[in-house]
C-alpha cells in the first residue's frame, strides 16, 4: 500500500480519462491521494474530486507564485475553505525566487522586492491559518532556502511542514527536520543526474520522507518527459528502496505510516 502524497488531480490534463488514472494508481498499490491546491479555486476543485472518491484526499492553499493573484489578505476565505472535513493540509504554500519579475518570467511591473513581500505575507497568512485549524503544511520551495526556513521558525511547535519535491542535500534536510518538518522525493530520484537527491534518499531516516509525483510534472523514469501520474509513486518507492538497500515493501509500509501521521487521515473520515 503506497500513499500519493502530492498530486495536482485538478489539472486538465487529467480529465480525458481520469476514471483510468485512479484505476492504474490502484493496480500499482497506490491506494490514497491526496490532490493539492495551488489556488483557491484550484483547492475548491480538489476538496471537489476529495468528496467524489473515498481514495482522494485535499490540501488547500494558494502557491506563492500566484501571491500577487489574490488580496492583501487571504485568511478568511482560506480558513473557510479548508474547514472542509476532507482537507487534511493547507498548501502548497512557501516561497519561489525562481521567476522573478527581472527574469522575464512573471507578467506585470512589480519589482522583485514587491513579487517576494507579497509571497511572503500569503505564507505568513497561510501558516496563521493551519495553525489555528490543527492542520499540517505542504512547502513549496524553490531557490529561497534561507528566507522559507526563517519564516517556518516562528511556527516552531505550532506548524508542521513537509519540503515537497525535495531536491536539496541531505545536510539542508537535517535542518529541516530538526525543526520537526520533513521531506518528500518525487520521480527526480529516478534521474541519473540527481546525485543530491540520491544521496538524501539512500541517508534520510526512514521516519523522514513520504513519496509522491507532483504529477502531472516530473515522470520518473522509464516515462521522463510524459503525463505523470499517481500510479508512478510506486517507482518513486522503488528506487528509493533500491538506494537504501532495502525492500519496496518496507518502503511503502513505513512512508504510508509516515503520510498516515502527518496527514491524519483518519481525522478527516471520522469528523
Amino acid at each position: 500500500m503506497l500513499t500519493e502524497t502530492h498530486a495536482h488531480l485538478d489539472y486538465p490534463d487529467f480529465q480525458p480519462d481520469f476514471a483510468e488514472v485512479l484505476r492504474r494508481a490502484e493496480e500499482a498499490g497506490v491506494t490514497r491521494m491526496i490532490s493539492i491546491g495551488t489556488s483557491l479555486e484550484s483547492s475548491r476543485k480538489a476538496i471537489a474530486l476529495a468528496e467524489s472518491d473515498v481514495r482522494i484526499f485535499a490540501a488547500a492553499g494558494v502557491h506563492p507564485t500566484n501571491a500577487l493573484a489574490v488580496g492583501e489578505d487571504v485568511r478568511a476565505e482560506l480558513r473557510e475553505i479548508a474547514g472542509n472535513r476532507r482537507v487534511v493540509a493547507i498548501g502548497e504554500i512557501g516561497l519561489d525566487y525562481y521567476r522573478l519579475p527581472s527574469r522575464g518570467s512573471e507578467p506585470g511591473a512589480v519589482s522583485d522586492e514587491v513579487y517576494k513581500a507579497a509571497q511572503a505575507r500569503i505564507f505568513r497568512q497561510q501558516l496563521d491559518v493551519a495553525a489555528e485549524l490543527g492542520l499540517n503544511v505542504v512547502i513549496h520551495q524553490r531557490d529561497a532556502w534561507e528566507d522559507t526556513l526563517e519564516i517556518l521558525r516562528d511556527f516552531t511547535g505550532r506548524v508542521r511542514g513537509v519540503y515537497h519535491c525535495y531536491g536539496n542535500s541531505f545536510e539542508q534536510a537535517q535542518e529541516v527536520i530538526r525543526l520537526g518538518h520533513m521531506i518528500s522525493f518525487t520521480g527526480i530520484v529516478t534521474f541519473k543526474n540527481a546525485p543530491l537527491v540520491h544521496d538524501c534518499a539512500k541517508r534520510a531516516g526512514a521516519g523522514d520522507f513520504m513519496v509522491e509525483t507532483d504529477c502531472p510534472y516530473l515522470a520518473p523514469a522509464p516515462h521522463r518527459g510524459k503525463r505523470c501520474e499517481p500510479a508512478y509513486t510506486r517507482l518513486v518507492a522503488e528506487r528509493i528502496a533500491s538506494l537504501r538497500g532495502t525492500s519496496l515493501e518496507e518502503v511503502a509500509e513505513r512512508t504510508t505510516e509516515n503520510a498516515e501521521q502527518f496527514f491524519r487521515f483518519n481525522r478527516s473520515v471520522d469528523s
